[in-house]
């Protein structure tokens, strides 16, 4: 099987080869840490997480690096109002997105670096850049020369001369060009800052992820994934970086972008305010249902959130269970299925992938003897793959109700059987009756009666 990526930089689907055919590298965008994060901000570290457990599949290794900024200009306004210092902002929602994206079923980075703790590298490197003839120091500032690196605009398409044109409007008289764009900046005693050759002060945010990237991945790293808001300026900023400051050397072989979430078909975004807190989704959704929702679109288009989308992704994930709890007196080992495989191998299809999950949940609902092995090997593979499907059933359906109401229903369940064997029809009626009011369907199946309690 050969992964094919879809490269923002050369705009085609391309086969996949790391470097190190052992161990690949890769860096995403990760949070800057002044508040909650919304839905929109988890769906890179959903999609690319699946990626990063494909990549350590496939090669037996990965370096896999997802960032923190605690230092921005927010994260200082956070801390003016509150009264606190920075870091009571940036351990607090750091915290908060770690344990957010952990009930998301995302994995942990190999690697999370801070900006705070990488300021000798960022330092370092802009000294390289001024070295270098691509950055100059001008009033206590340090600015990228646009001027002084050709391929400036090559991963996001855009026209220097374009980009320059829309900078015009009150340009800092401190920069040569009006597309410069800051690498240091002065501290005055309110704020966090450092000492540096051109006096205390605070790095842009562009340079940070050059310089942890470096530290930690090397010259030139595999994949960089992350939002498609972040190609530009962002992502076009740290190439321009991080090239000239290694001789020309690529930053990047591959760039991932994926797309933005929309809510009525406006992007979400905090400044609009029109955002869902993943924290607040959590108290009113299966983290499980956001996760799957997360991944019911392809990661390149955009995704609009709706409460109907995490419903239907639960009841979804309802049948899927049901379908393992009927399997539970069969021992299987999870097995990826090849079409599982495929489907990821072919751009991280998970819509794809998600539709192979739910024929695999058909086939094992019909399976019966040996067969019934396979089916349930297969199942939970796909869904070891995707992040779905890895609690066990009884907890699933226990959630907000508890195991023992679970086993309630199942005595009710058997009670009805019995009833309908021993033809007391009329008991039956009235047992269907009582589970239904309790928001429990019954389904009447060759390997017996299936349950699951219905979304309101």
């Amino acid at each position: 099987m050969t992964l094919r990526l879809h490269n923002s930089l050369t705009r085609r689907v391309e086969a996949f080869q790391p470097q190190d055919p052992a161990c690949p590298t890769m860096y995403v965008c990760g949070p800057t840490v002044y508040n909650y994060v919304h839905i929109g901000n988890a769906r890179g570290p959903v999609v690319f997480g699946v990626l990063a457990a494909l990549l350590r599949r496939r090669h037996g290794g990965l370096r896999y690096a997802r960032n923190i900024t605690d230092v921005d200009d927010k994260i200082n306004a956070a801390a003016r109002e509150q009264g606190v210092p920075i870091s009571a902002i940036t351990d607090r929602f750091a915290a908060a997105y770690r344990e957010d994206m952990a009930a998301l079923g995302v994995a942990p980075p190999d690697l999370e670096p801070e900006a705070t703790a990488h300021i000798p590298q960022i330092v370092a490197m802009i000294g390289q850049l001024i070295d270098n003839g691509h950055a100059y120091a001008a009033e206590g500032h340090v600015l990228f020369a646009v001027q002084s690196f050709d391929g400036y605009g090559k991963l996001s398409r855009r026209d220097i001369e374009d980009m320059r044109a829309g900078a015009r409007v009150e340009v800092a008289p401190y920069k040569r060009d009006p597309g410069d764009f800051v690498l240091w900046k002065p501290s005055t005693d309110d704020l966090p800052g450092w000492e540096s050759p051109w006096g205390r002060g605070r790095p842009g945010w562009h340079i940070e992820c050059s310089a942890m990237a470096a530290a930690h991945l090397g010259t030139t790293i595999d994949i960089h994934a992350g939002g498609v808001d972040l190609q530009f300026p962002h992502h076009e900023n740290e190439i321009a970086q991080s090239e000239c400051a290694h001789g020309g050397a690529p930053f990047a072989r591959f760039w991932l972008h994926n797309g933005m979430l929309t809510l009525s078909g406006a992007k979400m975004s905090k400044s609009v305010g029109n955002i869902e807190k993943v924290r607040d989704l959590l108290q009113q959704h299966p983290a499980e249902a956001l996760r799957y929702a997360l991944l019911s679109a392809h990661y390149r288009q955009p995704l609009d959130w709706s409460d109907a989308l995490v419903e239907q992704s639960a009841r979804t994930l309802e049948r899927l269970y049901a379908t393992l709890r009927d399997l539970a007196d069969v021992d299987a080992t999870a097995r990826i299925p090849d079409a599982i495989e495929a489907a990821l191998d072919d751009d991280l299809n998970t819509p794809q992938a998600l539709a192979e999950l739910a024929r695999l949940g058909a086939e094992a609902r019909k399976a019966d003897g040996e067969a019934r092995v396979d089916a349930k090997a297969q199942l939970l593979g796909a869904g070891l793959a995707l992040g779905l499907l890895q609690q066990d059933p009884a907890d699933w359906f226990g959630r907000g109700a508890g195991g023992d109401d679970d086993a309630r229903i199942q005595s009710l369940v058997d009670e009805r059987t019995a009833a309908k064997q021993a033809r007391d029809f009329a008991r039956a009626d009235a047992l269907r009756d009582q589970l239904a009011a309790e928001g429990v369907q019954l389904e009447d199946t060759p390997q017996g009666v299936r349950w699951v309690r219905k979304r309101v």
